[in-house]
């Protein structure tokens, strides 16, 4: 397992992750910044009037056949250094990126909270940490689709919690992490009708995605309620029916402690009073709303929005988030950026201020935990190897 391990974060899987967000970035910012767009001016101080050559009586800022030089126009044409220029990088710009990195702060904190929640206080603040920060690297390195649970429970079980406990332990935040978007997403979209949280342009096709992807989580929330809560004999059941198979043979009695530990970890779950799920669920809540957070803050630094703009943001990351959770790419490459643009589109038509947007977002949100994970794991390991020896 420990040779399995170590070749989840080899370097390959490290420079690849950084490769591809590296060339996904920098793509945008070319294609950002070799781009000329036209932005409304007020009526006869521009140099271009607008014709809708496509018919689609939409204006798109960033064709310039859909525009035409005139000498008294209402549209000006504008280069990436021209867009730039404009944005007034002063103390509020800032402040609201300063809250941005606070917003990622708190995202890990929230985790943190919850790990010393679910495995009442066994691990210390400074295990804990470890721990999430190596779970947030795996999850860099893994595809969308996947996550860093596997590793989770190895790290757990590394830090002295038995194999069954820190698996059921994984299960309840998988879990929670999936009620919070089962909770949640129903009460917003009592307040934004669900039509203002996708892009007009393949609206029907995204929300097609989302609403399966909800439904997929939904019954994957029940699923995990009933193999930790309900029916854990489930995950014993499951564990031995596996290890049947030949080559697998060799894993039966691990296997089945593992099961074992899981109904006496479910057991024990039983009985704690409703406080305890409160505050493990109040610190998955704190957490995802710290990293949705992440985006309003940056938003803010560049453009003038109100609180009714901020909300619709906020809620539009349900949708973002759910195409990142089922992308192939390592931690959402690609699908991330791409999700950006077009969910938030409507609050800029500028390219290059998305493309900024996005890019900033990345470098805060994804790009510093490959970084830490690759410091932390190595420390970790040969901690690990010590109390080993």
């Amino acid at each position: 397992m420990s040779d399995s391990f170590e070749k989840t974060f080899s370097k390959w899987r490290i420079y690849l992750a950084l490769l591809i967000g590296i060339s996904i970035s920098g793509g945008i910012l070319i294609y950002s910044f070799t781009r000329s767009e036209f932005h409304r001016v007020e009526k006869g101080k521009g140099d271009y009037t607008w014709k809708d050559t496509n018919g689609n009586k939409k204006i798109d800022y960033s064709d310039p056949e859909e525009f035409i030089a005139v000498p008294r126009g209402d549209f000006q044409k504008k280069s990436a250094y021209d867009v730039l220029s404009d944005i007034s990088w002063d103390s509020g710009t800032f402040f609201w990126l300063f809250l941005a990195l606070l917003g990622m702060v708190g995202r890990d904190l929230g985790y943190i909270l919850r790990i010393r929640i679910l495995t009442k206080n066994q691990l210390t603040w400074t295990q804990s940490f470890h721990v999430i920060m190596i779970w947030e690297f795996a999850s860099a390195l893994a595809p969308g689709v996947m996550s860093g649970a596997t590793v989770a429970m190895f790290i757990l079980n590394r830090e002295k919690i038995a194999l069954g406990r820190a698996t059921a332990i994984v299960i309840l935040t998988a879990f929670l992490d999936n009620l919070f978007y089962v909770v949640i997403i129903p009460l917003l979209f009592l307040f934004i009708p669900a039509g203002k949280l996708f892009p007009s342009s393949g609206n029907e096709s995204m929300m097609a995605v989302f609403w399966t992807g909800f439904s997929v989580f939904a019954l994957l929330c029940v699923v995990l309620f009933s193999s930790i809560v309900l029916y854990p004999k489930l995950v014993f059941h499951l564990l031995t029916f596996i290890t049947r198979i030949p080559f697998l043979k060799r894993f039966r009695e691990g296997a089945a402690k593992t099961g074992n530990d899981v109904i006496a970890t479910a057991a024990e779950m039983k009985k704690e009073p409703f406080s305890f799920w409160l505050k493990a669920f109040g610190a998955t809540v704190f957490s995802w709303s710290s990293r949705f957070l992440v985006i309003n803050f940056i938003m803010q630094a560049f453009l003038n929005l109100g609180f009714l703009q901020q909300a619709q943001i906020f809620t539009k990351q349900f949708v973002l988030w759910m195409f990142l959770r089922i992308s192939p790419t390592p931690g959402g490459s690609g699908v991330a950026e791409w999700a950006f643009g077009e969910l938030l589109s409507e609050f800029s038509t500028s390219i290059v201020l998305l493309g900024t947007m996005a890019v900033l977002w990345r470098l805060i949100s994804y790009f510093p935990y490959l970084i830490i994970g690759s410091v932390i794991l190595p420390r970790w390991l040969s901690r690990q190897k010590k109390n080993r020896d």
